[in-house]
């Protein structure tokens, strides 16, 4: 070691040391400490319980009885097929009970019940059967039976019929449980898809984590798969074994797979029908009056091919059920030995007549349905044509009650039994021509009336794409051996005055003519409606027709032809020319 090292070691050990002082915290400062670290503590907790509380699934169940809408102890949830329906069942005494309106709009449509005369009716092929409010007895076909239980019973203003005896008609199966009270019906059976719980899955309300828990199906039980809107991901919409419908996660559950639901053993009746091995060429003879029958003779002498004349003989006469009839045995007889059928026609145009007020009745609508039958079997007919218009959607479900009492009848009795239709349009489904053409032998379409007497501007009776059109879609309901086209004898003549109001008078063949030689006018082939087009002004009138006469009248056989539908019809007898009868022969020959 140097000197100078030696020296400066000295120095430093002479130094005096320095006492390192230890520094006091603040006692105002504590409390801000403790209340920093509780802040933190507690919003870690916080922070904590919102995302346990936004990401872990919610465990509420959902009450039972509140999920169905379940307010009385006998309450009961209706589920049909896969879907939770609005109206209630009742359980009583461990039976189930449907409400009439659900068995309509749900089950079977073809139960039909009187509210008012508190009856409830099922048609069969050849039978009735009838329930009365209260009753456990039934009768079919006035033959008495009865089950051991009540089948009909009351609650307030609504009717309730045991779902045991729907079954004796109708292709269902059902199951219910308690507690929550539930039942569900299937009548749609085959292929269904499933999946199958993969562990406990809980069924939710809504698809998410937090919807309340409606049901909670074990690992191994199988669910049906519902349709379920494209936007829900991850989630899959199912119900239950026991009818609960929810959501179910992904994750919990198998692929889709598919089920078969096998149909029990029923029987379905057979509606049977009478069919011509012809196709029908028939003619509706306006009459009017006992005279007007002296003048079948002239009508038909022309007629060449007309094998079906239907007269305009009965009438609903009152809300009784009660008819009026112009009906001739003598014009049976003639009709017959011109080898023609006779399916005279009832309507139900009598003013102050509530067309509704007589059918929803049953005893009105029975007592209509047997004097038509008693009229038919006393003079020899062959057919009946029911020709009701103007028939309104509460009147529907009578007026189909209607056609399936009058078919029992005329089945039992080998009549035919025809029924007349507007083109359909949406203001007319309720008149379900599905279904009349399982009771009826023919569905008639009244292929005209595009334009008619009150139309607010002038325009064709039956132009060529409303006449295809109301083929089309009534082939829609109706199979087509079954199905037959109605044709217009007749031209409307259109007046339009300068105010732009119209009016229109309907002319046979013949006499448009006369308008148009009368007035020199001429006529044009109008491609759209395939029709000759008629227009002239006079005395500051404006005149126009679209003309039916053999041209359009072929037009409209070539559809009847293309269609292969069963006949044709024509409104009305008298209102054609000769020549006619040679285009129509063409056709159904």
């Amino acid at each position: 070691m140097t000197r100078e090292e030696r020296d400066e070691r000295t120095e430093r050990a002479r130094r005096p040391r320095r006492r390192r002082r230890r520094r006091r915290l603040n006692p105002r400062a504590l409390p801000v400490l403790i209340a920093l670290a509780l802040a933190v503590l507690v919003g870690g907790f916080l922070a904590g319980s919102y995302l346990y509380e936004k990401y872990s699934p919610s465990k509420e169940m959902m009450d039972g009885n509140e999920y169905f809408g379940l307010s009385g102890a006998e309450d009961m949830a209706v589920i049909v097929d896969d879907s939770l329906v609005e109206d209630k069942a009742r359980l009583v005494d461990g039976r189930v009970y449907l409400n009439v309106e659900t068995v309509y709009q749900y089950v079977n449509s073809r139960f039909y019940w009187d509210s008012t005369e508190n009856l409830y009716l099922y048609a069969l092929p050849t039978e009735l059967v009838s329930v009365d409010l209260g009753s456990s007895e039934y009768t079919v076909a006035k033959a008495q039976q009865s089950e051991d239980y009540v089948i009909l019973r009351a609650d307030g203003s609504e009717a309730y019929v045991a779902l045991d005896f729907i079954q004796k008609y109708t292709n269902l199966t059902y199951e219910y449980w308690e507690e929550p009270n539930r039942v569900r019906v299937v009548t749609s059976f085959g292929t269904k898809d499933v999946v199958t719980a993969q562990k406990t899955c809980a069924v939710r309300y809504q698809a998410g984590i937090k919807s309340p828990i409606l049901t909670k199906v074990p690992k191994g039980d199988t669910m049906y798969v519902l349709e379920e809107p494209e936007e829900i991901d991850e989630w899959t919409r199912v119900l239950t074994s026991d009818g609960y419908i929810g959501y179910v996660k992904d994750n919990r559950i198998s692929a889709v797979s598919q089920t078969e639901i096998a149909e029990p053993e029923f029987e379905e009746p057979e509606y049977t029908s009478i069919s011509k091995d012809y196709k029908i060429n028939l003619s509706w003879h306006m009459v009017t009056n006992q005279e007007a029958n002296d003048q079948l003779l002239n009508k038909v002498a022309d007629a060449k091919g007309l094998n079906t004349i239907s007269p305009t003989w009965f009438s609903i006469e009152d809300t009784e059920g009660n008819i009026s009839s112009l009906a001739s045995q003598s014009y049976v007889n003639y009709a017959h030995q011109k080898g023609l059928e006779v399916w005279a026609l009832v309507d139900n145009f009598k003013e102050g007549v509530s067309t509704y007020e007589t059918l929803s009745r049953t005893s009105s609508r029975q007592r209509l349905v047997n004097q038509l039958a008693a009229a038919a079997i006393q003079y020899g007919l062959d057919g009946i044509n029911v020709d009701f218009e103007t028939i309104s959607e509460e009147c529907s479900r009578a007026y189909l009650q209607f056609i399936r009492e009058l078919s029992i009848m005329c089945r039992i009795n080998g009549i035919v039994l025809s029924v007349d239709n507007y083109v359909p349009t949406a203001s007319t489904d309720h008149y379900d021509r599905a279904e009349q053409g399982v009771f009826a032998d023919y569905v008639i379409i009244m292929g005209y009336d595009e334009h008619y007497s009150g139309s607010e501007e002038a325009g064709s009776v039956a132009s060529h794409d409303f006449v295809e059109q109301g083929i089309v879609n009534t082939l829609k309901e109706v199979p087509k051996e079954k199905v037959i086209n109605a044709v217009p004898f007749y031209t409307r003549f259109w007046k339009t005055e300068v105010d732009g109001s119209v009016s229109s008078e309907a002319l046979g063949m013949d006499a448009a003519d006369q308008k148009v030689t009368n007035n020199e006018a001429e006529k044009v082939w109008d491609e759209t409606t395939h029709q000759y087009y008629v227009e002239f002004d006079y005395e500051g009138s404006t005149y126009q027709m679209w003309m039916e006469e053999e041209t359009s009248i072929e037009d409209k056989m070539q559809l009847i032809k293309q269609y292969e539908l069963a006949g044709v019809a024509s409104w009305r007898l008298g209102y054609e020319r000769a020549t006619i009868w040679d285009v129509i022969l063409k056709y159904v020959n």
